[in-house]
């Protein structure tokens, strides 16, 4: 089992900066992706940014050049660096990770399976 914990959300005037950090724990679980999603109320959940564990990153149109996304695998953590906040950013901001479990079952065989987890996410608020 995997447990992603987010922080870093929290008030900031337009045109600040946060940074929101998301720490997976578990173990046997290989990391290929990790990403932030984020929803506002009345609307979808959306991509923010996507990140693979090689490096490989995604961005919506919405935060390119004002959004950074980053990892440490070493310690199963994504950062989400937002500079030039706007008040449509405002939302609650999603972990997410994708990879893969692995485990012995009660017969002693050993099992894999892709996996997709979510973190109960965090408070981003951007005041005008």
């Amino acid at each position: 089992q995997v447990q992603l914990v987010e922080s870093g959300g929290g008030l900031v005037q337009v045109g600040g900066s946060l940074r929101l950090s998301c720490a997976a724990s578990g173990s046997s679980f290989n990391m290929e992706t990790m990403a932030w999603y984020r929803q506002a109320p009345g609307k979808q959940r959306e991509l923010v940014a996507s990140i693979t564990s090689g490096g490989s990153t995604n961005y919506a149109d919405s935060v390119k050049g004002r959004f950074t996304i980053s990892n440490d695998n070493a310690k199963n953590t994504v950062y989400l660096q937002m500079n030039s906040l706007k008040p449509e950013d405002t939302a609650v901001y999603l972990c997410y990770a994708r990879g893969t479990s692995t485990w012995f079952d009660s017969d002693s065989v050993p099992r894999a399976a892709r996996l997709d987890y979510w973190g109960r996410g965090t408070q981003v608020t951007v005041s005008s």
